[in-house]
């Protein structure tokens, strides 16, 4: 029996579009622009130089330093590297970019420089991790955690479950469905190769009641699986179509019957989730070497005349796509979203970098979205009722007004998944969700601050000794 989390919203899913379409292979690109940094965590920085040739699936950026909140980023074409320059990217923040050109022709562009094939299941622990870090896999339902990381839990920490996340609840994105339909093997491959790593003997795949048709799809592959048969529990937990039942707090709640503390992570409720897409992509890092260079998305909406589900190579451009394969119309179309309709970004132009983590791209005419001036806050409790982590938006959002972000900490600032249900079901059309994601940002700036600042009081409160030169230096 499906089951579901409480709160949260029944919307039109919107899938109709691209619902059981197969995953079309955009053409070669003259030209990709790859962002430097895809992930959550610590920088990267550029290993090639303008002028550079390079091969597809070389790697082209790293972190500074070896740290364990870094993944490297590969080339996803060969050719020529033409520009490294700031660009603006999905998060409508400017980034650094390395441009590359393909020389000759698309077959060339295409000529591979991948890992050798690994073992998962007889290498160590220590080089399955390192492999799945190289290929520069993260987390690719949207947030962009490094995936090593979260196969890598603290051991005071103990974890007994794993769930693959393919709700895909956001309305339009039916990317995860496709691949569960034609990558069932890889999808089992990827969830034996994350339990081998683990050692956990438990798995769920969580999806909605929208896609019970890939059940028997999915339960063949896990009796055909060698290594599922080998003492390993792998079930399939099915959901009630809701929004956002794919977000992880929803997703462990309903199918493991826990919850995730306030400040903690899934770890703290005992689970690891990874999107479907992200175990296929370890499945290809072991199997092929291939790091994550490509990237399955939906490109939807109404001023799509060829909505479909594509496969692009990170750094592609839809502004450069033929107009035989993806057919825009320009002059209906009034605004871009990378992601969903719910929590994705609306971005300036279509010269919008595929990222890692681009899930989908819905262009979306004016008859799709509306806009309202925002009223007085009439006290409805709306906001309250539907938010799915039981927040109190409303007394966030007037702390935050009142410059109060302690309050809107104690609150639940941050422990808000920016789902947008309070904003959805506001009758006064206030903007809730931009201001909690802007109070985060304000928050974060002051904790930087702080940091810095205590940084300063400690270096002059260090005791200084006589330089040989007869001057003062710090013991």
């Amino acid at each position: 029996m499906a089951r579901t989390f409480k709160r949260g919203l029944k919307l039109s899913t919107r899938k109709h579009a691209t619902e059981g379409k197969p995953v079309e292979l955009v053409p070669c690109p003259r030209q990709v622009v790859i962002p430097v940094n895809q992930h959550f965590g610590a920088p990267n920085i550029c290993l090639v130089k303008v002028g550079d040739t390079v091969r597809r699936g070389q790697k082209i950026a790293e972190g500074a330093s070896p740290g364990p909140m870094t993944v490297p980023v590969h080339a996803s074409i060969s050719g020529v590297v033409k520009k490294i320059e700031m660009r603006t990217q999905s998060n409508n923040a400017e980034g650094l970019c390395v441009l590359i050109e393909a020389e000759d022709t698309a077959a060339d562009a295409l000529e591979t420089e991948y890992m050798p094939p690994l073992d998962p299941f007889t290498c160590s622990r220590e080089d399955a991790l390192a492999r799945i870090r190289e290929a520069g896999i993260l987390g690719m339902g949207g947030a962009g955690f490094p995936s090593h990381v979260k196969l890598s839990p603290p051991s005071h920490k103990p974890i007994d479950i794993i769930i693959a996340d393919g709700a895909e609840c956001e309305p339009y994105l039916t990317t995860d469905e496709a691949v569960m339909t034609e990558k069932p093997h890889l999808l089992i491959r990827g969830l034996t190769i994350v339990m081998t790593i683990t050692g956990l003997k438990r798995a769920i795949i969580g999806m909605e009641d929208n896609k019970k048709n890939l059940i028997p799809l999915i339960e063949r592959e896990i009796r055909l699986n060698g290594e599922a048969r080998n003492g390993l529990d792998i079930g399939i937990g099915l959901c009630r179509t809701r929004y956002p039942q794919g977000g992880e707090k929803m997703l462990i709640t309903v199918l493991t019957g826990r919850e995730v503390p306030s400040g903690g992570l899934p770890m703290d409720a005992g689970c690891i989730v990874q999107n479907v897409g992200t175990l296929i992509a370890i499945a290809e890092a072991f199997s092929l070497g291939k790091p994550l260079i490509d990237r399955d998305l939906t490109v939807s909406g109404g001023a799509c005349r060829t909505p479909k589900n594509i496969r692009a190579p990170i750094g592609a451009l839809l502004s450069q796509m033929p107009v035989e394969f993806m057919d825009i119309d320009r002059e209906a179309l009034v605004k871009i979203l990378f992601g969903g309709p719910m929590m994705g970004n609306a971005v300036p132009h279509l010269d919008i970098p595929v990222q890692k983590n681009t899930s989908g791209v819905i262009l979306m005419t004016a008859q799709e979205t509306l806009a309202f001036a925002e009223g007085p806050c009439i006290r409805c409790g709306r906001c309250i009722r539907n938010c799915p982590c039981r927040l109190s938006p409303v007394i966030m959002n007037n702390s935050l007004e009142s410059e109060d972000l302690d309050y809107a900490v104690t609150a639940g600032l941050l422990d808000c998944i920016e789902c947008g249900s309070c904003t959805y079901v506001c009758p006064a059309r206030i903007k809730l969700v931009q201001r909690f994601r802007v109070g985060k940002q304000r928050l974060r700036a002051r904790q930087a601050l702080e940091k810095a600042a205590a940084q300063q009081a400690a270096a002059q409160a260090a005791p200084r000794r006589p330089s040989p030169g007869g001057g003062l230096m710090a013991i």
